[in-house]
């Protein structure tokens, strides 16, 4: 198991919620450390271009106006296999179908806002990270 890289967006409804500080607090009692982190406000094109590769789904609009519909928390994540542990973290997209306990399952309202993003590979990871910074804003805590 190598040390990863993930992304995780907390979502403009777990902002308004005021529930940064329980997922934050559920990641770091999971032995992930937060190696950068930022809040900003996503305009149209910005959601459009983060999530392109749903452009030909159903949903893409209605993600595409939540997404920008409010201010967001995004961070990179560090742990032994964090993509794999993240997706086990947060739980199933569909927030219906998500486990007992984790993210989704206690935090969603919906489908479209489920609360947290999370990396589904470690190619999405590092297209996702890159979207959102620089490698002078990422502090690697790992030790070995």
């Amino acid at each position: 198991m190598n040390v990863e890289h993930t992304l995780l967006i907390i979502k403009p409804n777990s902002v308004f919620n005021n529930i940064i500080g329980e997922i934050y607090s559920r990641f770091e009692r999971s032995g992930f450390k937060i190696i950068a982190t930022k809040m900003l406000f996503l305009n149209k094109y910005q959601a459009k271009s983060f999530y392109i590769i749903h452009k030909d789904k159903c949903f893409f609009n209605d993600l595409v106006d939540f997404m920008s519909s409010g201010p967001i928390v995004v961070s990179v994540l560090e742990c032994k296999d964090a993509v794999r542990r993240n997706r086990e973290l947060i739980g199933h997209t569909d927030p219906s179908l998500a486990l007992a306990g984790t993210i989704r399952s206690d935090y969603s309202d919906n489908l479209i806002k489920n609360a947290v993003h999370g990396s589904d590979s470690n190619y999405s990871a590092y297209r996702e990270i890159k979207f959102f910074f620089s490698k002078n804003e990422i502090f690697s805590r790992f030790v070995k």
